[in-house]
């Protein structure tokens, strides 16, 4: 199984350098759990920047996968987490999201850079 943070979602949908990267995950739907959060996020983002079309398409893409909510024992599961590995908020629910569904979590974020069962792919920006 895999999660692919809201940073590799947004790299995928504008076709950004690490793109190619992040479609090796999410060319499998079977094999994809979708945080809500990150849901949320990628809605969001693509709303702000390329407006309501853009997002829903970006949301619709994002259902195929199998959604993750966040229930009361992730929420706590992320608190762990987050303290565990210093993570703000977001970044702790989608490690402990990975972590309950035995996923490896692909991501571009430094934060996840030597956190094991992370797959990190360096930003191309940096």
């Amino acid at each position: 199984m895999n999660i692919v943070d809201s940073s590799g979602w947004l790299e995928f949908f504008i076709n950004g350098p690490n793109a190619e990267v992040f479609s090796e995950p999410l060319s499998d739907p079977a094999k994809l759990i979708v945080p809500t959060i990150s849901l949320y996020e990628v809605f969001k983002v693509t709303l702000h920047r390329r407006g309501e079309d853009a997002a829903l398409q970006a949301a619709a893409i994002m259902y195929q996968a199998t959604m993750a909510e966040l229930t009361a024992e992730l929420a706590l599961s992320a608190a762990r987490v987050s303290i565990e590995h210093k993570l703000p908020m977001a970044d702790s629910i989608m490690l402990a999201t990975a972590r309950a569904y035995e996923a490896l979590f692909w991501t571009q974020d430094r934060d996840f850079e030597e956190i094991p069962e992370v797959r990190f792919v360096p930003p191309y920006r940096d």
